[in-house]
């Protein structure tokens, strides 16, 4: 199991931004493949962005692509989502998972390793 925090969250206008933090604790986050999800209430866990291992290689989903950065600060050993132009859709819990491996997409049930969950609200 590989342990991941996520950090950042908060309440937000929209039209807004946020950078949120998935830090590793014990292993280095250029071996592992990560992923960001969102849960809204009553909707299923849904995949926002992810980062391939190596390289740049980046997948967003289209609600977000244009509005959210994914990136690795490898001295950090930090990835970043840079939340921009917030949306009140775009309010949920985010978690950030990750998986040894190169990439794994925007589904859910390929990643095992999960954080808890930072809390983003976008409100008026």
């Amino acid at each position: 199991q590989l342990h991941v925090v996520e950090s950042g969250g908060g309440l937000v206008q929209p039209g807004g931004s946020l950078r949120l933090s998935c830090v590793a604790s014990d292993f280095t986050l250029g071996d592992v493949a990560i992923g960001w999800f969102r849960q809204a209430p009553g909707k299923e866990r849904e995949g926002v962005s992810c980062l391939a291992s190596v390289g740049s290689r980046a997948t967003y989903a289209d609600s977000v692509e244009g509005r959210f950065t994914i990136s690795r600060d490898k001295a950090e050993n930090t990835v970043y989502l840079h939340m921009t132009n917030l949306k009140v859709e775009d309010t949920g819990i985010y978690y950030c998972a990750a998986q040894r491996g190169y990439y794994y997409g925007l589904r859910p049930e390929n990643y095992d390793s999960w954080g808890q969950g930072t809390q983003v609200t976008v409100s008026s």
